[in-house]
This record gives C-alpha cells, sequence and structure tokens, in this order.
C-alpha cells in the first residue's frame, strides 16, 4: 500500500485500524466536453454609440452572411462537435431560443442562421481535463439485478476543467458482498442541458434547474456553474440519500464559488435527471464545507459545517434552506490537526452511533483523514475519535494539482464495512475499504 499508509497503532487502542486499498483509480480524461453556454463579452448589454449590444453585433454579423457561406459554416461546425456530442442541432436551437432570439427580433432567423448564432452563444468545454477527486458517495435509487449482497452506487466527484472551474459529474458501480468494487466505464460523450430559472432565494438571485432528459447512464451527466454566483467553480458536493417520512430523495449541500465570494448552495433529486441547484441562506450558509444529517435528527434538519474555520459545528434548522443556528462539538486535538479540524463525509448512521469522517490538517498543510463516532440521539455528544489518522499523504498524494493532501466528501457503509474513495493530492481519485469493528476499536 504505498502511498497511503493504512493501519497505524496509537497506544490507546484497542485494536489497530484496518483498511485495504483497493486497484481502482479515476483519472481526469481531458477528451470528455460538454458544450455549455457562452456570452461573447462580460457585459453583453454594453452597447455602442450606434445601440447595438456586443451579443447584438455578434447577430448582426450572422444574419448578414451570404446563404452559401452560411450553409457551409453551419455543417462545418456541426460536423465538428458531432464527433465528441450528441445532438448538436437540437443543443445549438435550444441555445438560441435561450438567449439569441431575442437579438434578431422583430426579424425572422432561417434554420441555419438560429443554428449558427447558437454556436456562437457555446463552447465546447473539457470540463475534466485537469482533476477528478473529492468524492461522495451513496446507494443508488436502482438496485434491480444486482447481487445477493451487492450494492450499486452512485459516486459524485469534483471535474476540474479550463480556467480552474469546478463541476459535478457522477460515476456508477457496484460494491460486493465480497468487499470488491466494480466501477462501470464512463460514457465518452456528455450530455448538455436545458437550463430554467426556479424560484428560491432572493428576486434576483433565483436557483436553476437543469433537465437531462431521460438518460440512465449518470456518467453522461454533468453539472456546470450557470449562475454569476457558481461561475468560478461548484465544488466539493456531499450526496445524502434524504428519508423525511414517506419520501426519499437526493440532497448534497456544495460551495459555490463566484471568484470573489463563496456560500453554500442545495443540490436535489429524486431521478438523477432533473436537477435543482438553489441557494442556501443564513449566517451559517456562508462557509465551506457543510454536510446534510441523512434524516431529521429530533424533530430538526441537521448539518455538520466548519463555521469558525478550525473546529466541526453541530447545525440545526427547520427550513432546508435557511441555517443560522449552531455549536461547536469537536476541536483540533492531535498534532495531524494542529491547523484545523473538520467533517468530511456527511454523518453515516450505523447501529453504534453516527459514523463522520473528518480531516485534520497539520504542519507543512498536510491534510490526513480520520474518524469519529456522535451519539445518536444527541449528535452533539461526541463518543469516540481517532487519535492517529486511518489515511495519511504518502508518495502517491505529493505529486498532483495540490500537494500532500489526501480527501473525501462522503462514504458508504454495506453491512459491517466501509467503502471510501478519497482523492490523491486534488488530481486523482482511488479507494479502501474499512472494517466498522475495526474502525471502531481503534477510536478512544
Amino acid at each position: 500500500m504505498r502511498g497511503n499508509h493504512l493501519g497505524r497503532y496509537h497506544p490507546l487502542m484497542t485494536q489497530p485500524i484496518q483498511a485495504r486499498r483497493l486497484s481502482a483509480l479515476l483519472k481526469p480524461e481531458p477528451g470528455r466536453v460538454v458544450i455549455r453556454p457562452f456570452i461573447p463579452s462580460d457585459d453583453p448589454t454594453a452597447t455602442t454609440p450606434e445601440g447595438r449590444s456586443r451579443l447584438g453585433r455578434v447577430v448582426e454579423r450572422i444574419l448578414e452572411l451570404d446563404e452559401v457561406a452560411l450553409r457551409s459554416e453551419v455543417r462545418r461546425v456541426i460536423a465538428s462537435l458531432s464527433t465528441r456530442n450528441d445532438d448538436v442541432p437540437r443543443i445549438l436551437m435550444r441555445r438560441y431560443h435561450e438567449m439569441g432570439e431575442a437579438a434578431v427580433e422583430p426579424r425572422l432567423a432561417s434554420e441555419d442562421q438560429a443554428l449558427l448564432i447558437g454556436a456562437a452563444l457555446s463552447d465546447e468545454y473539457s470540463f475534466e481535463a485537469a482533476a477528478l477527486f473529492n468524492p461522495s458517495i451513496v446507494p443508488h435509487p436502482d438496485q434491480r439485478g444486482v447481487a445477493d449482497g451487492g450494492l450499486r452506487f452512485v459516486m459524485s466527484l469534483r471535474a476540474v476543467g479550463e480556467g480552474h472551474v469546478s463541476s459535478i459529474i457522477f460515476r456508477t458501480g457496484i460494491f460486493t458482498r465480497e468487499a470488491e468494487l466494480r466501477i462501470d466505464p464512463p460514457r465518452a460523450k456528455a450530455i448538455s442541458p436545458r437550463i430554467e430559472r426556479i424560484p428560491g432565494g432572493a428576486a434576483e438571485d433565483p436557483g436553476v434547474r437543469l433537465s437531462f432528459g431521460e438518460t440512465h447512464e449518470l456518467s453522461a451527466i454533468v453539472i456546470f456553474p450557470v449562475t454569476e454566483y457558481q461561475r468560478h467553480g461548484i465544488e466539493d458536493l456531499r450526496l445524502v440519500r434524504f428519508e423525511d417520512e414517506d419520501s426519499v430523495s437526493y440532497l448534497g449541500t456544495y460551495t459555490a464559488f463566484s471568484g470573489e465570494m463563496i456560500r453554500q448552495e442545495l443540490f436535489r433529486t429524486t431521478d438523477f435527471a432533473n436537477f435543482e441547484l438553489s441557494p442556501m441562506r443564513g449566517q451559517v450558509a456562508q462557509t465551506k464545507g457543510m454536510a446534510l444529517f441523512p434524516r431529521r435528527v429530533g424533530g430538526h434538519y441537521a448539518a455538520l459545517g466548519r463555521q469558525d474555520h478550525e473546529s466541526i459545528w453541530l447545525l440545526r434548522s427547520n427550513d432546508l434552506y435557511h441555517w443560522t443556528d449552531g455549536r461547536k462539538i469537536i476541536s483540533p486535538r492531535f498534532p495531524w490537526e494542529v491547523v484545523q479540524i473538520g467533517n468530511c463525509s456527511p454523518p453515516m448512521e450505523i447501529d453504534e452511533g453516527w459514523l463522520v469522517i473528518t480531516h485534520g490538517v497539520g504542519p507543512v498543510r498536510n491534510y490526513c483523514l480520520g474518524a469519529c463516532l456522535l451519539d445518536k440521539q444527541d449528535p452533539g455528544k461526541l463518543l469516540a475519535r481517532t487519535a492517529q489518522p486511518i489515511i495519511t499523504p504518502g508518495c502517491e498524494a505529493r505529486d498532483g494539482y495540490v500537494p500532500n493532501v489526501v480527501y473525501t466528501c462522503g462514504g458508504l457503509v454495506h453491512g459491517r464495512s466501509l467503502l471510501l474513495p478519497y482523492s490523491l493530492a486534488d488530481t486523482f481519485t482511488v479507494f479502501a475499504t474499512f472494517s466498522l469493528d475495526s474502525l471502531l476499536g481503534s477510536m478512544a
């Protein structure tokens, strides 16, 4: 197990931490692209003395092309894009209706003109060209055909492309009864979503709904920044399968980064084909690292966060979108977390309580992974924690986008095993499994 030192001892342990590193490795694939909206100016409404906006001038040039040149360019663009994207004419026409149609009024554009305007308002984005990391994982909503004792899962990952802009992508696979891992190969061509504004937050700050149609290949879905608040990245989704009375949905918190400000936003889906991304409000929401419990606790929504940037806090609310109440429950204690400690995973419910994967930052900004156990009825009560990290950065984690970092955004409990995907140096994603009994036995 070169590179990540699993299985260290501590004098207070009753047994060692035993983990098994799996052979699976997820690396960024620059050839995977998606067609996304593009605006040819930071301010598309700025006008010239003649009263034409930049967008209007682009449209005007296209409308003035002769029919032969227009048809030739449309064919070239569609042929080029179709080598790596499906349904290109539909995507370009949708983009025309979303943004370009208003700039054509009162005239009518031909089909070729509309397609070329849609192409001028789009770009092809290599969404995982640089890194694929910070995974989160939940049970798949469809378990049909899985062998007895196995579990199909959905894993989200943070994909980084041009400009260090982060998007959310997905992988699927099966965790077998023998604690082996099978990951489905990703689809070569990604899907560009239909984008709609939905009510949420202040009037000037609505949420968005992304619809990908009837697809069952989750690896084809890319959730890229859409709003101004997200334009520099959608980072570190922490997924939970959330049960509330008789309903089940898949929720997650993530960090939206505008380039100047950060805030927490809420991800919601029931089918992994239609997704809502909405702003969260309140003082607690203006930080990073928030992770929801997978059900209400004591009648309230609950979450973990890092409100003072160095400790783990328990948060409660009666409204999923508004968070103001919190208190500190775990602070740095050991050398490997001397700079800060924080939650990585959403809490996972087991017989003994709430299991949480933590991260600690120590000297030279080394990120290590640890674990703790919270009381099931009162998660503000810490029952035990690992005095030594369960995974530390080694040789593999020193070479990458951010050296000396191992990190995760979630694990998956299946029976008495924990499947933990985690990233190396903010670049690649690997996997380890733990016996719950061994992990709990290592805590003090």
